[in-house]
């Protein structure tokens, strides 16, 4: 049976949106969404640029509210704050399973472009082992 997942984090522009685009590539049959407690505009820029370094394209994906999914039930909510600065959000519909899985937010590094960018992609591989690790662990039945 097809999984359902929802990430979460604040913007759903940067973290959740990278998280998302990498499940995708290792599992195309997941029922993938990602959303944000206040969600921004756009895809943050660098994510859409760390993530096609990798062959992942992101750039057809929207910030979305966590508000659209209160109704739906989801087998795993997974929450990518990192905790530090901000207050990862609560889903209250149907859970089978709430994990976090947390990541600095690489939308608040400062710097030349350079610098901004190395941050982008030691988030964007953080978040590759992580959900790598997630999705062996918990979706391919090994």
């Amino acid at each position: 049976m097809k999984k359902s997942l929802l990430i979460l984090c604040t913007g759903n522009s940067c973290r959740s949106q990278m998280a998302e685009g990498f499940l995708r590539s290792f599992d195309r049959s997941l029922e993938l969404f990602s959303a944000g407690t206040k969600p921004s505009a756009s895809i943050h820029p660098f994510a859409l640029k760390v993530m096609l370094e990798k062959s992942i394209d992101i750039s057809m994906h929207k910030p979305k509210s966590v508000d659209e999914f209160l109704g739906r039930s989801f087998d795993y909510v997974i929450t990518v704050c990192d905790g530090a600065n901000e207050s990862c959000p609560v889903f209250t519909g149907k859970v089978e399973h709430r994990i976090h899985i947390g990541f600095e937010d690489p939308a608040e590094a400062e710097g030349t472009k350079e610098e901004v960018l190395a941050v982008f992609r030691r988030v964007r591989d953080e978040i590759n082992l992580g959900f790598r690790k997630f999705y062996n662990e918990n979706l391919t039945g090994k």
